[in-house]
């Protein structure tokens, strides 16, 4: 079981993300120990996930936020790998389109959230009015946000009535049923450099890999500083910031797939029982099959 101690943002407290080490692996020795747990969650999760859809009380949201090459894909891909699809979502969110920008910050996410009894996963989410706008505040502009026509109009106060936003609404969801999981996959400057050069260096990478990740990556202290009031205003008892170590892909799936697995756990999920009523349907059901010629 991974230490949530030394990866949690506590509510109420304030963080340093440089206080948080990029490289931790907890007591895990060497990768193989990670990756035996990892499998063993793997098929847990998917036990669960089955009595979450058949219990269909609660739902969960996985919330994945980082910087570029931080692995949200991969983990992902590796941490539901056992999931049956039916039960699961994916949504990525990319830049906003016309239609999502003639509505608030929240409306294209909301549009997404897990029904009960099924898992979502955002890659990228409502966050990111949080993050890359405050790096980039001129995208701001064209959201036509009443009394925002230019970037000196973007003071304090409009970032905290955001952060007031997504708390209540997050407090909402939670008190719908919706359990949400919220990742920070926290990676080293130096590691991210590495990763860029693998995709450079690798033509099956070259996809992944455009100058615009180099442009933003000169804005690494400005996006830490985003990510560092995002998680202090918004890790709450009810929704609380991870800030998973990333530098190591092992530990960090391994970790993110044990917190989903306490989090089942912890919701003490079962499956639906049958009435006197309904045993009486299914013993009639029974016989019919059995005396079927």
């Amino acid at each position: 079981m991974i230490d949530l101690g030394k990866i949690i943002a506590t509510p109420g407290s304030r963080i340093r993300l440089k206080d948080f080490d990029t490289a931790y692996t907890g007591n895990f020795t060497d990768p193989k120990q990670a990756r035996k747990m990892l499998n063993r969650d793997v098929k847990r999760t998917a036990k669960l996930q089955d009595m979450l859809y058949a219990y269909s009380r609660h739902s969960i949201l996985i919330i994945f936020q980082a910087m570029d090459a931080a692995g949200k894909d991969g983990t992902i891909k590796h941490v539901m790998s056992g999931i049956n699809p039916q039960g699961c979502q994916v949504f990525s969110f990319k830049t906003p389109s016309a239609e999502e920008l003639d509505h608030d910050f929240l409306w294209r996410t909301t549009k997404r959230l897990p029904e009960r009894g099924r898992i979502g996963i955002f890659n990228r989410s409502y966050y990111e009015e949080v993050l890359i706008t405050r790096v980039h505040p001129e995208f701001l502009l064209k959201q036509n946000i009443p009394r925002i026509y230019s970037i000196d109009d973007i003071d304090n106060d409009f970032w905290e009535r955001r952060y007031t936003h997504i708390n209540n609404f997050e407090k909402q969801q939670t008190d719908s049923g919706t359990v949400i999981l919220k990742f920070f996959l926290h990676l080293s400057k130096q590691e991210q450099k590495d990763r860029f050069l693998s995709r450079i260096n690798n033509a099956k990478k070259n996809w992944k890999f455009t100058i615009n990740d180099i442009q933003e990556r000169k804005k690494w202290d400005a996006y830490q500083e985003a990510f560092e009031f995002a998680i202090n205003k918004t890790s709450t008892v009810h929704a609380p910031w991870y800030i998973i170590p990333a530098d190591h892909k092992w530990f960090m799936r391994t970790a993110v797939c044990d917190i989903l697995v306490q989090t089942l756990e912890a919701l003490d999920l079962k499956y639906p029982e049958v009435g006197p009523e309904g045993k009486k349907r299914l013993k009639e059901a029974k016989m019919m099959l059995l005396n079927e010629e």
